[in-house]
């Protein structure tokens, strides 16, 4: 089966639940991380089918794992605060970031 993410890397995005703030700097068609860390930080107990990302969390210097059920689009234009952005990202064009180097 084919699965299509919804969201894109350098895409400003929204928890739904929690409210933050983050870009998307990787892409999982499915949970890749361990059962132990499901069952201890994946509170909400998202379907593991689904596509996850990784998140800079704006404000912060933490990344998050997140399943796509709990993101939305951020049309906000104010930029992400994270001590990776300059790292990963070359800047911004519209609510998008562009990667430094292309990618596989």
């Amino acid at each position: 089966m084919v699965v299509y993410a919804k969201h894109a890397i350098g895409e400003v995005v929204r928890h739904s639940l929690y409210g933050y703030r983050g870009v998307i700097i990787d892409v999982d068609a499915e949970f890749s991380l361990s059962d132990n860390w499901y069952d201890k930080m994946a509170t909400t107990r998202p379907d593991k089918s689904q596509p996850w990302y990784q998140v800079l969390v704006n404000n912060s210097s933490i990344q998050t794992y997140v399943s796509e059920e709990l993101l939305e689009h951020d049309g906000s234009q104010a930029d992400i605060q994270h001590p990776l952005i300059d790292v990963i990202f070359a800047g911004r064009q519209a609510d998008t970031y562009q990667l430094l180097e292309k990618v596989n």
